[in-house]
């Protein structure tokens, strides 16, 4: 090989070790300053709305997408006692949108059967799971960059709220765990609550598909 194509393949090799270097660099102090991940969803507290009685159903008013306030009435439940008929409100035990719908008006119910699951749009927040090995690094107040995998780029802001007490497989209803001795470590996450800020009017449901990054407290 000629001089000069030798000195070109040197300067190529430490143009790459330069970048090389600079990318881990860049990457080595990413990770020391945030902690990522996928793993992550939009959540709310679910309402379940429950036959109150035992009886027929009606005037349901509980269709996917209808918004009520607490304490509104969404049926009722006629109960028949001989000749005599009562009937009980089904009411909404808080400010809600229905998400599903399980009744049908008129259906005859059963005392505390599921009739329509709703959660609060207005108060939504991020669970996201972090590895037990990595939750050391998260604390209650830290400042939180959020991306909704349905707007991939917008940027939402938040904060951590609560770190989980224990793992999200504690309460799985199969949760993992081995009772003979061919047993496979299987790495835990624990849940961390994230306030999630001015998504409002932006569509955001519940199970949505998040990216967040937490900034590390010093």
């Amino acid at each position: 090989m000629s001089p000069k194509g030798r000195k070109i393949i040197l300067s190529i090799l430490a143009v790459v070790i330069v970048v090389g270097g600079s990318i881990g660099a860049w990457l080595y102090r990413q990770s020391q300053l945030y902690l990522s991940t996928d793993d992550a969803y939009v959540d709310g507290q679910q309402i379940v709305v429950a036959a109150p009685a035992s009886g027929q159903l009606q005037g349901w008013t509980g269709q996917v997408g209808n918004t009520f306030q607490q304490g509104s009435t969404v049926g009722q439940v006629v109960t028949r006692t001989g000749d005599a008929s009562s009937s009980v409100p089904v009411p909404i035990p808080a400010n809600a949108t229905i998400v599903q719908n399980d009744a049908v008006n008129g259906e005859f119910v059963a005392v505390g059967t599921p009739l329509a699951y709703a959660y609060n749009m207005n108060d939504l927040w991020v669970t996201a799971n972090i590895k037990e090995k990595l939750v050391h690094t998260v604390a209650v107040g830290d400042p939180v960059d959020i991306t909704v995998d349905a707007y991939p780029h917008l940027v939402l802001h938040g904060k951590v709220v609560r770190i989980g007490l224990a793992t999200a497989n504690t309460f799985a209803l199969l949760p993992t765990e081995s009772t003979n001795a061919n047993f496979t470590k299987v790495q835990q996450v624990v849940p961390v609550k994230i306030a999630l800020y001015g998504y409002q009017g932006l569509g955001l449901v519940p199970g949505l598909s998040v990216e967040v990054r937490i900034h590390k407290h010093a």
